[in-house]
């Protein structure tokens, strides 16, 4: 669903299976971008998700489109993030009978696309009339208290230990001793 104050059309592609990394690297080169430039970079991009990212541009295009508002011609890739999907956690064999884990990561994708520039402004000439008849109403309310700062010198008393047991005082354990020395047989 758009954003009423953005004007902005969004399309999301849930549970892509590459890595969130691996997908960011192609969705930062398209962000901030004019549509059809951005669908031209991912044409000519190498990697395997830019074909996934393209059908997912062409998507929200489509869902602008459909809505009427925006021109086309005058859309921008205004956001574009990759989340963390679940993770699918598997064993591989390992030498000598050992398992050793790995996970197989998913993503999902979000688009955002909307107007900038005249065409934008030209229809959002009544949002700020309704922006200052709102900001007084937003005025009225209590300022929000600053937490309490924390003090530099207060610090927690470290935990005592407890007293080294003395090994003779329990009596039950009794400290092993030298043996006497053997004296020599003969007649001394």
């Amino acid at each position: 669903m758009p954003d009423a104050h953005t004007q902005d059309v969004k399309a999301i592609a849930r549970y892509v299976r590459i890595s969130p990394q691996k997908a960011r690297l192609v969705v930062d080169l398209i962000r901030g971008r004019r549509a059809a430039e951005a669908l031209e970079m991912l044409r000519f991009t190498r990697k395997r998700i830019a074909a996934d990212v393209a059908k997912l541009l062409q998507s929200a295009i489509a869902n602008a489109t459909d809505r009427g508002e925006l021109d086309v011609d005058a859309l921008y890739v205004t956001q574009a993030f990759v989340n963390d999907g679940p993770r699918q956690k598997r064993i591989r064999p390992a030498p000598m009978g050992r398992a050793y884990r790995y996970q197989r990561r998913s993503s999902h994708i979000e688009v955002h696309v909307g107007e900038r520039g005249t065409a934008a402004l030209t229809r959002r000439v009544e949002e700020p009339a309704a922006a200052a008849a709102a900001a007084p109403a937003a005025a009225k309310k209590a300022p929000a208290r600053k937490p309490a700062a924390k003090k530099p010198g207060a610090k927690k008393p470290a935990a005592k230990k407890p007293a080294a047991k003395k090994p003779g005082a329990s009596g039950a354990h009794k400290p092993a001793g030298k043996k006497p020395a053997k004296q020599p047989k003969g007649g001394e």
